[in-house]
This record gives structure tokens, C-alpha cells and sequence, in this order.
């Protein structure tokens, strides 16, 4: 099968400057690289093709012999001087790795301090239903590390520069050859910093952190619930020699209240009232979790098991303004323990009780007789 233009396989012209041949050339290996393209043999080939053409046209010898002869240039060449039989990818690879990876030497430079960030924190803090309503503010200690005042995080004793790291060079990476790809990573003396420190500090012993006891006054919004996550960006322990700390994250625990539950901003609680209550109907006061009372008006005939709403009364919303409703379910209590008096007048109810004032009761046994009918 005959060889494509070169100048056709990169999408340039003769007339092309090195700069726009190279870019071409850095478009196709992203889109036909084997790591992106696992498995797919057409753009491993047009990979092949693409570095093939590159060779090449990047080199002004090799163009000039291609531009006077074109494939016929080189095609007894046995893959000899200027042949593509010793074309050395590691060498023009090393120009998109950037591409491929997100960072070259250069971008190992911009990034490196990135790589000994401090470690994230957690906290965990218990607070009542009543604090996670009104929000509080609350100081807290624990253990962490924090920058070294003798060498002012940079892990070299004072009066002694930072050096550069001897296997990398002060890229934080290293490159090495494997088969027919050349590969780059964190270079594992100096773990990416690009640093090496033949003078370590005597406080820190060069790691630019020490261990210490913290105090954080922090501030609990009004509204947090069980569970919720609170981050204090750049409160975590130190990075090393200098390195950006990690953060903080507050997990909230509310203890169970002995009257309310919750169910995200809604609370609800049970209260038990007579059976004389619930059919006659009464007023009852019931507890608002901001320490007030609230009154409800019970209708007569009012049936265990019926909820009250009442709207704006529940926990305030974490975001916004505004608060969820309280719900109060009422249950009917039996008496227990009767004197004497009250099972005669209990008695004497039965006796006049009729149809109407049990319709539930009615609608049940006639249910029941169909059942048994059938």
C-alpha cells in the first residue's frame, strides 16, 4: 500500500514553519495515542504515521531530501541515517507529554509543592438538637502539625539555601525508557518537590512541619443536621517544607432529644391525651423546641393517632431563610387503675352508647359478619 504525503498525513504545507508542524504533529499524537485509544489498530497506525511524518519534516535535512525525492528519499536506507527504521519517538514524545499527562518538566515545576500538601482532618462534634437550632460557637483542640518557626517551613537550617534535587535536577520528575514509549514520573528521591536539603533543619529535621497542640474557635450555623459536613479550608496540618496545608472537616453528631425528633427541618413529637379529652375536645400547651410553649386547640371526637401542624415552628433552614413546621401526633391513652366511681360511670356510658358515636366500631363488625357469611 503506498505511503501517504507527509505533508497530507499532519494537515500542513511545504510552506509550514517548524513551530506549526510540531503543533500538527502534537494534535494527532493526542488523538491517536495507544493509551487513549486501547485495542483500536487503525489509531495505533495512524499514531505510527503521524511520528513517521514528523521525523521527517522536523528535521530540515530530512525535509529537504523528502521535499527534492519525496518516500524515495529514504527507501533504501535500511532504516540507516535519516531512515525512519532509527526514528528514536522518545525523543519527540518527551515535547506532549504535557499533553498526554497534564504536566511536563515544566508543569512538574508549577506543581510539585502541590504534591506534599498537608493532611485533611476530621473532627467529630456532638451538639444538642437545641444548639443545632440556634447555632453556637465552639472551641476546639486536637493534634496536629504546623510550620516550623526555626526554618520558616522550608526544612533547611537557617542560613543554608535549598538545593536542587541531584537525580531529577530540580524537575520533581524522571523520565525512563520502556520499549517504545518513554515514561515520566515523580522522581522518588525528592518525592516531586525538585528539592534536596543537605542541611536539614534541627527543629523539624528538615520536614519544615512540627507536631503541636491547636485550638480553632469554630461556628456551628443554625439548622445543621445529623451528619452534616463542615469544611475550615487550610485548617489541617502543614505541608512539608513549605507545601500548602490540608483542611479541616467537621462531621456533626445531635444527640437524640427526649421530645422531638427530626426529620430535616421538620420535628414532630407524640403527646397522650384522655379519652375523655379526645372526645369532648379541650386546649392542650405544648413545648416549641426554641423553649416556648404553643397552644392547640383538640375538637371533639378527635381520634389517636391524629397529627397537629404547626407551620414555622420546626428547625430553621441551614440555607435561606425560613423554618420547617412542627407536627404533634396525639395519642389516646386508656386509663389504668380505676376506682370504683369511675368503672360505674364507664358503665353506665357503655350502656347508652349507640351506633352513632362508634362509627368505626359499627363498620368493623359488619365487615366481619360478611366475612364469616361468606
Amino acid at each position: 500500500m503506498a505511503k501517504r504525503d507527509y505533508y497530507d498525513v499532519l494537515g500542513v504545507s511545504k510552506s509550514s514553519t517548524p513551530d506549526q508542524i510540531k503543533s500538527a504533529y502534537r494534535k494527532l499524537a493526542v488523538k491517536y495515542h495507544p493509551d487513549k485509544n486501547k485495542g483500536d489498530k487503525a489509531a495505533e497506525e495512524k499514531f505510527k504515521e503521524a511520528s513517521e511524518a514528523y521525523h521527517v519534516l522536523s528535521n530540515a535535512e530530512r525535509k529537504q531530501n523528502y521535499d527534492n525525492f519525496g518516500h524515495a528519499a529514504f527507501e533504501n536506507s535500511g532504516g540507516g541515517r535519516g531512515g525512519f527504521g532509527n526514528f528514536d519517538f522518545s525523543s519527540h514524545f518527551s515535547d506532549i507529554f504535557e499533553d498526554f499527562f497534564g504536566e511536563g518538566f515544566g508543569g512538574g515545576r508549577r506543581s510539585r509543592r502541590s504534591n506534599n500538601r498537608g493532611s485533611d482532618l476530621r473532627y467529630d462534634l456532638s451538639i444538642t438538637l437545641e444548639e443545632a437550632y440556634t447555632g453556637k460557637k465552639q472551641d476546639i483542640k486536637f493534634s496536629t502539625s504546623e510550620k516550623c518557626n526555626t526554618c520558616k517551613g522550608s526544612g533547611s537550617k537557617p542560613g543554608h539555601d535549598v538545593g536542587s534535587c541531584s537525580m531529577c535536577g530540580g524537575h520533581g520528575q524522571v523520565r525512563s525508557n520502556q520499549g517504545f514509549f518513554t515514561v515520566q514520573q515523580t522522581c522518588p528521591q525528592c518525592s516531586g518537590t525538585g528539592e534536596e536539603i543537605t542541611n536539614p533543619c534541627s527543629a523539624c529535621g528538615g520536614q519544615g512541619k512540627k507536631q503541636a497542640s491547636k485550638r480553632l474557635s469554630v461556628s456551628i450555623p443554625k439548622g445543621v443536621d445529623d451528619g452534616t459536613r463542615i469544611r475550615l479550608a487550610g485548617k489541617g496540618e502543614a505541608g512539608s517544607r513549605g507545601a500548602g496545608n490540608g483542611d479541616l472537616y467537621l462531621f456533626i453528631n445531635i444527640y437524640s432529644h427526649e421530645l422531638f425528633k427530626r426529620s430535616e427541618e421538620n420535628l414532630f413529637f407524640e403527646c397522650p391525651i384522655s379519652i375523655a379529652d379526645a372526645a369532648l375536645g379541650t386546649a392542650i400547651e405544648i413545648p416549641t423546641i426554641d423553649g416556648g410553649k404553643a397552644k392547640i386547640k383538640i375538637p371533639s371526637g378527635t381520634q389517636s393517632g391524629k397529627q397537629f401542624r404547626l407551620k414555622g415552628k420546626g428547625m430553621p433552614h441551614m440555607r435561606g431563610s425560613g423554618a420547617g413546621d412542627l407536627y404533634v401526633q396525639v395519642n389516646t391513652e386508656v386509663p389504668i387503675s380505676l376506682n370504683r366511681e369511675q368503672k360505674e360511670l364507664l358503665e353506665k356510658f357503655r350502656e347508652i352508647e349507640n351506633e352513632k358515636s362508634n362509627p368505626s366500631i359499627k363498620q368493623f363488625f359488619q365487615k366481619a359478619k360478611s366475612f364469616w357469611k361468606n
